[in-house]
């Protein structure tokens, strides 16, 4: 059995803290300051214009964003693949701490590394993205598989939202310090990444001091890998009789392809397609929209306890198309595009604490949680691949990348439409 007690203050205050630790990769690495960093550094640039922005990748030629696309694609698949191999271990072992902390190390490390980007090695610089993307996702798959142990199915929603919360302060305050830094120091950025590092193993270990290690649910005698895979066989047989959760997770995993390249890409979009958005503005903007979302996360909240998970997710999306077509038709300028980032902002948090915590709510009582949300997250995952190929692809056909808003408005309609499906339940209807 487990040894977590549901609704234990300290031991949810020090779950949560995690997000405050880890959200800081999401922020400086792959929104605002290394964007900007790898536009810069991958393309020829004279006289404030850019002259090319192609780059060779074994004998290869890319856009520049179309290969980062392509890289941050393949990180998900890496993570598809292992995560749930190791889920199912960690529920037979009860080593979901030991994982998690492997996958941190892992990304902090990669993110370190970062501060030896450059062109002439582009190869290994793409690597430290690769890995810091697959160590910030992997250790994630075993946060998340937390929450149902920590804290009651009527206090997902808040608790989740606290996370998310914390996230959005604590890499708004570290990527405050960095600006200051970088603008009245003359700070090189590639420092930054390095704070980075040091702030995500840092603050982690208030996480790790007080999570256990998980408790040992299942025998590990003979080939436990085999017994991972055993165990996700048998959690799969199980979500195809729970239709409301097999209906939310199809919903998930489309609208997933929209939600994560829209905050993967954002940057890369608005340095390529906004006329005359400064990199100091750019960073601004990515900063309201930290702030704007922590405000989110607490309003879908209070918005679902009044009329349920479901229909709370069904106005985010809502509200995530019409902001897809007006980024397409209408955004061109630094004014358009703020306002933008504000309704993004809005519903950035949200979407993201209320879908955690409505697949929370919906599994059935268990023990073996990693599992379960191995396949939370393996929708997630997958769904981002194709996400980010899609965003890339389109980009290196067409040339540009506002027509490859358009795949993006496909996955939020469809989205939309598979989740009116789901049948109502007591938890999230």
């Amino acid at each position: 059995m487990s040894n977590l007690q549901k609704g234990n203050k300290k031991l949810i205050n020090a779950w949560t803290f995690y997000d405050w630790a880890n959200s800081s990769y999401p922020l400086v690495i792959t929104t605002a300051i290394f964007p900007i960093f790898y536009e810069k550094v991958t393309s020829v640039i004279e006289n404030g214009e850019v002259i090319s922005d192609t780059v060779t990748l074994f004998g290869t030629q890319f856009i520049n964003t179309e290969l980062y696309s392509y890289v941050v694609a393949l990180s998900f698949i890496i993570v598809s693949v292992i995560s749930p191999i190791l889920s199912g271990i960690a529920d037979y072992s009860g080593s979901k701490k030991k994982f998690m902390q492997f996958f941190c190390l892992l990304g902090s490390f990669s993110c370190a590394s970062l501060y030896f980007f450059s062109k002439e090695h582009l190869g290994l610089g793409l690597l430290s993205v690769l890995l810091a993307s697959v160590g910030f996702w992997g250790s994630l798959v075993f946060y998340n598989a937390y929450l149902p142990e920590i804290a009651e199915p009527a206090d997902h929603d808040k608790v989740s939202a606290r996370g998310f919360g914390m996230g959005y302060f604590g890499s708004a305050l570290l990527l405050i310090i960095n600006l200051i830094l970088i603008k009245v120091y003359g700070m090189n950025a590639r420092y930054s990444f390095i704070s980075v590092a040091v702030w995500w193993i840092g603050f982690a270990q208030i996480t790790f001091a007080r999570l256990p290690n998980g408790t040992k649910n299942h025998s590990s005698d003979g080939n436990v890998i085999f017994k991972g895979f055993k165990e996700l066989w048998k959690v799969w047989n199980e979500l195809k009789h729970i239709k409301q959760l097999k209906r939310f997770l199809a919903a998930f995993f489309i609208y997933s392809m929209g939600v994560q390249t829209v905050m993967l890409m954002a940057v890369m979009f608005a340095k390529k397609e906004i006329v005359g958005l400064e990199d100091a503005n750019l960073i601004t903007s990515v900063l309201l929209i930290q702030f704007v979302g922590i405000a989110g996360s607490f309003l879908f909240s209070r918005i679902s306890n009044r009329i349920g998970n479901i229909k709370a997710i069904g106005i985010t999306l809502f509200i995530w198309i019409c902001i897809c077509v007006g980024t397409y038709a209408f955004v061109y300028t630094p004014n358009q595009f703020y306002i933008i980032a504000c309704s993004v902002g809005l519903v950035m948090g949200g979407i993201q604490s209320l879908s955690r915590s409505t697949y929370s709510k919906l599994l059935p009582e268990t023990e073996d949680n990693a599992s379960y949300f191995s396949f939370y997250d393996v929708c997630e995952k997958i769904g981002i691949v194709v996400g980010m190929l899609s965003f890339g692809a389109i980009e290196g056909i067409t040339g540009g990348m506002r027509n490859s808003i358009l795949a993006l408005i496909v996955f939020f309609v469809a989205g939309f439409f598979i989740l009116l499906t789901i049948p109502k339940t007591k938890n999230v209807s």
